[in-house]
Order: structure tokens, then C-alpha cells, then sequence
């Protein structure tokens, strides 16, 4: 049976259907909140022990002590040194681009000076500690290692830490390898919100950290939310998502692939089409049907197109755009006759991919830029992870006389309009006028 929605900007009930699809990213992390308090506390208070009780509850396997929790660097180079050589080419290839994109991203330090002897301007340092936290429940993500990893690296982070889930205590041997390519010398076996509470608080030689990035699920998420302010932290993403805006484009099957690639991660992932052509509408969603029995991960692709899956066919294309800002999604396809044109007005995205030669997935891998993106509508006001999350921002002011001298009684006055006599003075004094 076809689940899969498609709607008509026409239809009486669109706008109840429309508010819906809206919703989609609202994980319901009140449902979990008291757990993942419990959890963190636990870790907070108790240290290894509750990272011992959580893991064996959780992963399935008992650490005996801190010790076991760690990945050494001997794995990560076995790992490596057992790739065949063209995963091991792969992945130098994607640590290239990757690399090269985010140093292009690096902001610099600047200073200003001005005619009167002034110097203003910005200092940029990079955190010293970063946590790192990379899936390993239902997959196993290299590609989110080099993700979060290289940024840090480029922003010249001194030491960072990779927090990794390891069901039955059995590491993912390309997650290792990816690892050792990234000359990560600090890993652990600790996943969901015990891992962000490790990160946040530091247990025994694990040092608490400056900031926290990288995605997970509904407990990691919370857990980020619960730690913020203690650290810093990238994001609260939820399940992937892709929207597509296509026109009269004719190779449905790429369409449909598309649309799958983000329903086979995660059955509360959503794939959201919208076309101005009813038939291709038709067509995609009978291609995704058939497609289906073929994958892998049907189960997980099927429950995800069956329940968060949607195809809208919009009257024009200005009202498809409209729609997709609205949406807001983690990741756009354009696929549409002049997309450079339209551009502009493409408003909130996570990461935007222009023609039929840039599926999602180059992004994911290959491409360059990060995949670790703003979900559920938060593309309207959060961007995707950068070299910038790593690095800190100190303001620089330098006066000279000249400069107090004519700057000097404004300030004064702004002091005294708030009631701050001694910030009055503080200035005055430097004016001998007290």
C-alpha cells in the first residue's frame, strides 16, 4: 500500500496538512528530559561507575574500569593500515576537500587604527578542548568524523576528544581508520547522553571540554540542550531531511533516489518533494514504490516515506519557493531550468545542491562543505557547522589621549543618563574633571 502524502496547494485542507509537515522537527525531547537529566547527573556525580552501569545497560558490554573506555591509537592505525586501497583513497580524497573548503572559512584576526591613535579590532583564538560526538547505534559514520573533526583541526584546536557508542563493545573499523587519518589521539566508547555528559564534565583523565559538536539522536540531543552554557555547543539537530523543488524535470528515478537517500537513515527522517507538475508528482512516487522492496534498509526507508514522506504540487514555482523557505530544509535540490536564477530568493537551507549532477550525497562525502546541518526548520536562523564553532571572539579597544579626550564626555554622559556614577568618573577622572 502507497502512504506516501501528495498534496495540492489547492486542496481545502493544504494548510492543515501544509502546518503538519511544519511540525516535523519537533522531537518530543520534554518525553525524555527527566532521563536524560538522571543520566547526566549520574555521570556528574558518580564519574566511571555510572559510565560502566550506563554502557553495560546500553551497549550491551562491561567495561572493568576507565581504561577499557579508551580507543587507542594502535587501533586506529591497524584499522587504518587493513583498508583496502581504495576506501583508504576515498577517504584522503574527502579529507582534501573537506579540509580545503573549511580553511577558505577561517575567520582572521584584524585590527583598525585610527587617524586620532586608536586601535580597535578583533582577536580570534580557537577553544582549546572539543568534544566531538559521532553516531554508532544504527550505522556507523565516518563521513561524520571528518565532518567535525576538520573544522577543529583547521581551526587550530590543541586537543580533541571523539566520543563514539560501541554496541557489544565492537568499534567500526572505518570509523577507526577515519580516526587515525584525522590523527585523533583521543577516543572513547561512550555513546548517547553519557558521552555528552563525559564531554561536559570531564571524567578522571578525560578533561571537560570547551565546546560539543556533532548529531545524534533524540537523548543526545537533549543532552546538548541540558549541557548548554556549561559548554558551548554546535547545534540541537534532529533526523536528516531533504527537500526537492523541480519543475518539468524528467528523470523521475533520480528524483526518487533522492528522496530515499534521506528516508533510509532514519524512520523520522522526511523527504518532501515539491513539483509544479502534477504527473511527475505522480510518476516520482510510484518510482519510490518500486524502488523500495530492492534496499537494504526498506524497513527504515518505507516507515519514513510512508509517514513523514510528502509530494506537493504547487500552482507556480514562486509559490513552490515560498513553500520551501517556509520548510526551511536541511538540505535542497533545485532541480529546475534556470536555478542560478532563482537563487536569491532561496531564503533558508541548510546546504543547497543546483542540477541533476549534484545529488545530496556529494555533499555528504565528497564535496567540501559540512554536512553537519541545521534540521527540522532551524535553517532559519542556525548555519551549518564551520570552522568558526571552534574559535572564540575577543573584542580589542585601545585609546589614545586624543581619543579620550574627544570621546570622553559622550561616554560620560551615556554613564550618568543610566545612574552609573563610578563608570561617569572612571571616565571624567581621565579628563581631569574630578
Amino acid at each position: 500500500m502507497q502512504k506516501m502524502n501528495i498534496l495540492n496547494t489547492q486542496d481545502l485542507n493544504f494548510k492543515e496538512e501544509f502546518a503538519k509537515l511544519l511540525m516535523r522537527g519537533k522531537m518530543d525531547i520534554n518525553s525524555v528530559e527527566l532521563r536524560v537529566k538522571e543520566l547526566l547527573e549520574d555521570v556528574k556525580n558518580k564519574g566511571q561507575e555510572a559510565l560502566k552501569e550506563h554502557i553495560k545497560l546500553f551497549d550491551k558490554w562491561e567495561p572493568k574500569d576507565f581504561e577499557d573506555l579508551k580507543i587507542s591509537k594502535t587501533q586506529m592505525q591497524e584499522a587504518y593500515e587493513g583498508l583496502e586501497e581504495n576506501l583508504k583513497e576515498s577517504l584522503k580524497i574527502a579529507y582534501k576537500r573537506i579540509y580545503a573548503f573549511h580553511a577558505k572559512q577561517k575567520p582572521k584576526t584584524w585590527l583598525d587604527f585610527e587617524e586620532n591613535g586608536n586601535i580597535l579590532g578583533q582577536i580570534i583564538n580557537p577553544v582549546q578542548r572539543a568534544g566531538l560526538y559521532i553516531p554508532g547505534g544504527k550505522a556507523a559514520y565516518p563521513s561524520s568524523l571528518l565532518m567535525n573533526v576538520i573544522p577543529a583541526l583547521v581551526a587550530g584546536v590543541k586537543e580533541i576528544v571523539v566520543c563514539t557508542p560501541t554496541p557489544n563493545n565492537e568499534p567500526n573499523h572505518l570509523l577507526l581508520a577515519a580516526m587515525h587519518l584525522c590523527k585523533v589521539s583521543e577516543a572513547y566508547k561512550v555513546g548517547g547522553a553519557s558521552a555528552i555528559a563525559l564531554l561536559a564534565y570531564g571524567v578522571k583523565e578525560c578533561k571537560k571540554v570547551d565546546v560539543i559538536s556533532g548529531p545524534g539522536n533524540i537523548f543526545v540531543a537533549t543532552a546538548k540542550k541540558l549541557v548548554f552554557g556549561e559548554v558551548n555547543i554546535d547545534m540541537i539537530a534532529g533526523p536528516s531531511e531533504i527537500g526537492i523543488l523541480a519543475q518539468n524535470y524528467t528523470n523521475t528515478k533520480y528524483l526518487a533516489w533522492d528522496l530515499l537517500s534521506q528516508a533510509e537513515h532514519d524512520e523520522m527522517a522526511s523527504s518532501i518533494l515539491i513539483t509544479t507538475n502534477k504527473d511527475l508528482a505522480l510518476k516520482v512516487k510510484e518510482e519510490i514504490y518500486e524502488i523500495l522492496p530492492t534496499m537494504q534498509r526498506e524497513k527504515i526507508a518505507r516507515a519514513s516515506i510512508d509517514t513523514r514522506g510528502a509530494i506537493i504540487v504547487a500552482k507556480d514555482l514562486e509559490e513552490a519557493i515560498s513553500l520551501m523557505n517556509e520548510i526551511a530544509p536541511e538540505h535542497l535540490e533545485l532541480l529546475v531550468e534556470n536555478p542560478l536564477e532563482i537563487l536569491p530568493k532561496i531564503k533558508n537551507a541548510g546546504a543547497i545542491f543546483i542540477g541533476e549532477n549534484t545529488p545530496e550525497p556529494i555533499g555528504d562525502y565528497i564535496a567540501g562543505p559540512n554536512h553537519t546541518l541545521p534540521t527540522g526548520g532551524s535553517a532559519k536562523f542556525f548555519s551549518p557547522l564551520s570552522t568558526e564553532h571552534f574559535m572564540k571572539k575577543s573584542s580589542l579597544i585601545s585609546f589614545s589621549k586624543q581619543a579620550i579626550l574627544e570621546l570622553g564626555e559622550p561616554c560620560s554622559t551615556l554613564a550618568h543618563c543610566e545612574g552609573l556614577e563610578a563608570h561617569k568618573n572612571s571616565v571624567l577622572a581621565r579628563l581631569n574633571k574630578i
